[in-house]
């Protein structure tokens, strides 16, 4: 059941909180917030809190700058790592003009579009993403360094793992704030670590990973660590990927569970989103050290489909029930998750409208280069894949196009930075390091 405002307001009568985090994200997927005193929630919910949209990445020009944020009360959750006297909740905003039409520049919105779009079509979408971090150590002066914080790999235990404590606090703070961790591990990279959370709703699946991030770089920096969501962080180590788990119910059945064939609704949203997969990499892959991931430990760079195949764009895990799904494996922390789930699920769902025919299995290891001969693969820059995205007639008729200009353009100054910087290391430090 939905949660109202007063319900909010009532909760927050009941629990001494003092302060609201109004959160939301740039186009970009950065999060932003204004905190209120817990007072002036209500005067929140009625007329909305407006802020200078012309100050955050991507969003308006100076001359039409006015924004309104309108909390969510469903969104609502104590911060578990600030002060239990005085506590601080944090919700999740939608964005309007002043005149209360809807801002273009919200990912948020656009992915409620989406969702509303599948559900006119008698679907409902189930979303669970798996995202992996790196946790470095600080110097003494709590500044981040690119040491890792342990030599572990993948499953590794203590003392090679030295982040099992940290991961435990995380999904304890996740459980408080009405996540559902599943399981946690030591990743294959040194000082890189997983956890993965059950599936809900799409839009929830969004505000999760949202959260999930901000929880993690709070309770690794309580703990004196820095936590990078940089794709690649260590150029001898393993990449970081989102992998993003999605399923389709229709009249509460999942469409994945049971017969997958290639002419089912579940085959034809597959196509949909193989169809896309280079369209949709400048989304998914946003900034230039994400193509340094593509084509090694489980990044894949070839547009193709399997079961259990790991090397793979979409593969399809064994799991039955519930849990039976496609899983996209090419995207990584940077992007905007509004983004990321919205234009997959939109490709899905152009792939059962026009009922596209999924391609035949490939049932190869593709990190061999030889076995991928024929297949089309992954832009291979994000100067080429803002080129291939740009020119996209699914991007032109999915995204508004003031959003979609900005997002290009300022892709676009982002490579010419890297591309002219004296030092691409140094740049990717300041630029990547630092802020994802």
């Amino acid at each position: 059941m939905k949660r109202t405002a007063q319900d909010i307001l009532n909760f927050v009568e009941d629990n001494d909180v003092k302060f609201v985090r109004l959160a939301f994200c740039d186009i970009f997927g950065s999060q932003k917030n204004i905190a209120l005193f817990a007072s002036e929630l209500p005067a929140a919910f009625e007329h909305g809190v407006g802020f200078d949209g012309s100050s955050i990445a991507g969003f308006m020009n100076v001359e039409e700058s006015d924004l309104i944020l309108w909390p969510d009360p469903d969104t609502a959750h104590l911060l578990p790592w600030r002060p239990t006297e005085g506590r601080v909740m944090r919700l999740y905003c939608d964005i309007t003009l002043p005149d209360g039409k809807p801002f273009l520049g919200n990912c948020r919105g656009y992915l409620q579009s989406v969702e509303a779009r599948a559900a006119a079509m008698g679907l409902a979408a189930d979303v669970g993403c798996e995202c992996e971090f790196y946790l470095f150590r600080t110097d003494e002066n709590g500044a981040p360094t690119k040491e890792p914080l342990d030599r572990g790999g993948y499953f590794d235990i203590a003392p090679l793992d030295r982040g099992e404590n940290i991961r435990r606090e995380i999904c304890f703070a996740l459980e408080d704030m009405g996540l559902r961790p599943q399981h946690s591990h030591h990743e294959s990279g040194h000082g890189q670590n997983e956890i993965d959370f059950l599936y809900t709703s799409a839009l929830a699946g969004a505000d999760n990973l949202n959260t999930f991030k901000s929880t993690v770089k709070a309770i690794a920096d309580r703990s004196g660590l820095y936590a990078s969501f940089m794709p690649k962080p260590l150029a001898d180590q393993a990449g970081s990927g989102l992998h993003v788990n999605l399923s389709l119910r229709r009249g509460g059945k999942n469409l994945f569970d049971g017969g997958f064939t290639p002419d089912s609704e579940a085959g034809h949203f597959v196509a949909g989103v193989l169809a896309h997969a280079r369209e949709l990499t400048a989304f998914c892959n946003p900034v230039p050290n994400s193509y340094a991931r593509f084509g090694s430990c489980e990044a894949p760079q070839y547009v193709s489909w399997s079961r259990q195949n790991r090397s793979q764009l979409v593969r399809l895990p064994s799991a039955g029930g519930p849990l039976a799904r496609m899983e996209m494996r090419s995207p990584d922390p940077a992007g905007n998750p509004y983004l990321v789930i919205g234009l997959l699920l939109a490709a899905g769902l152009d792939g059962i409208q026009k009922r596209l025919p999924l391609p035949a299995p490939v049932n190869r290891n593709l990190f061999h280069r030889s076995a991928a001969a024929g297949l089309g693969s992954l832009p291979r820059s994000l100067r080429e894949a803002i080129t291939v995205a740009a020119s996209s007639e699914f991007i032109q008729n999915e995204l508004p196009l003031a959003l979609s200009n900005k997002y290009f353009a300022c892709q676009a100054q982002l490579c010419h930075d890297y591309e002219n910087s004296h030092d691409p290391v140094a740049w990717e430090w300041e630029n990547c390091f630092l802020t994802l």
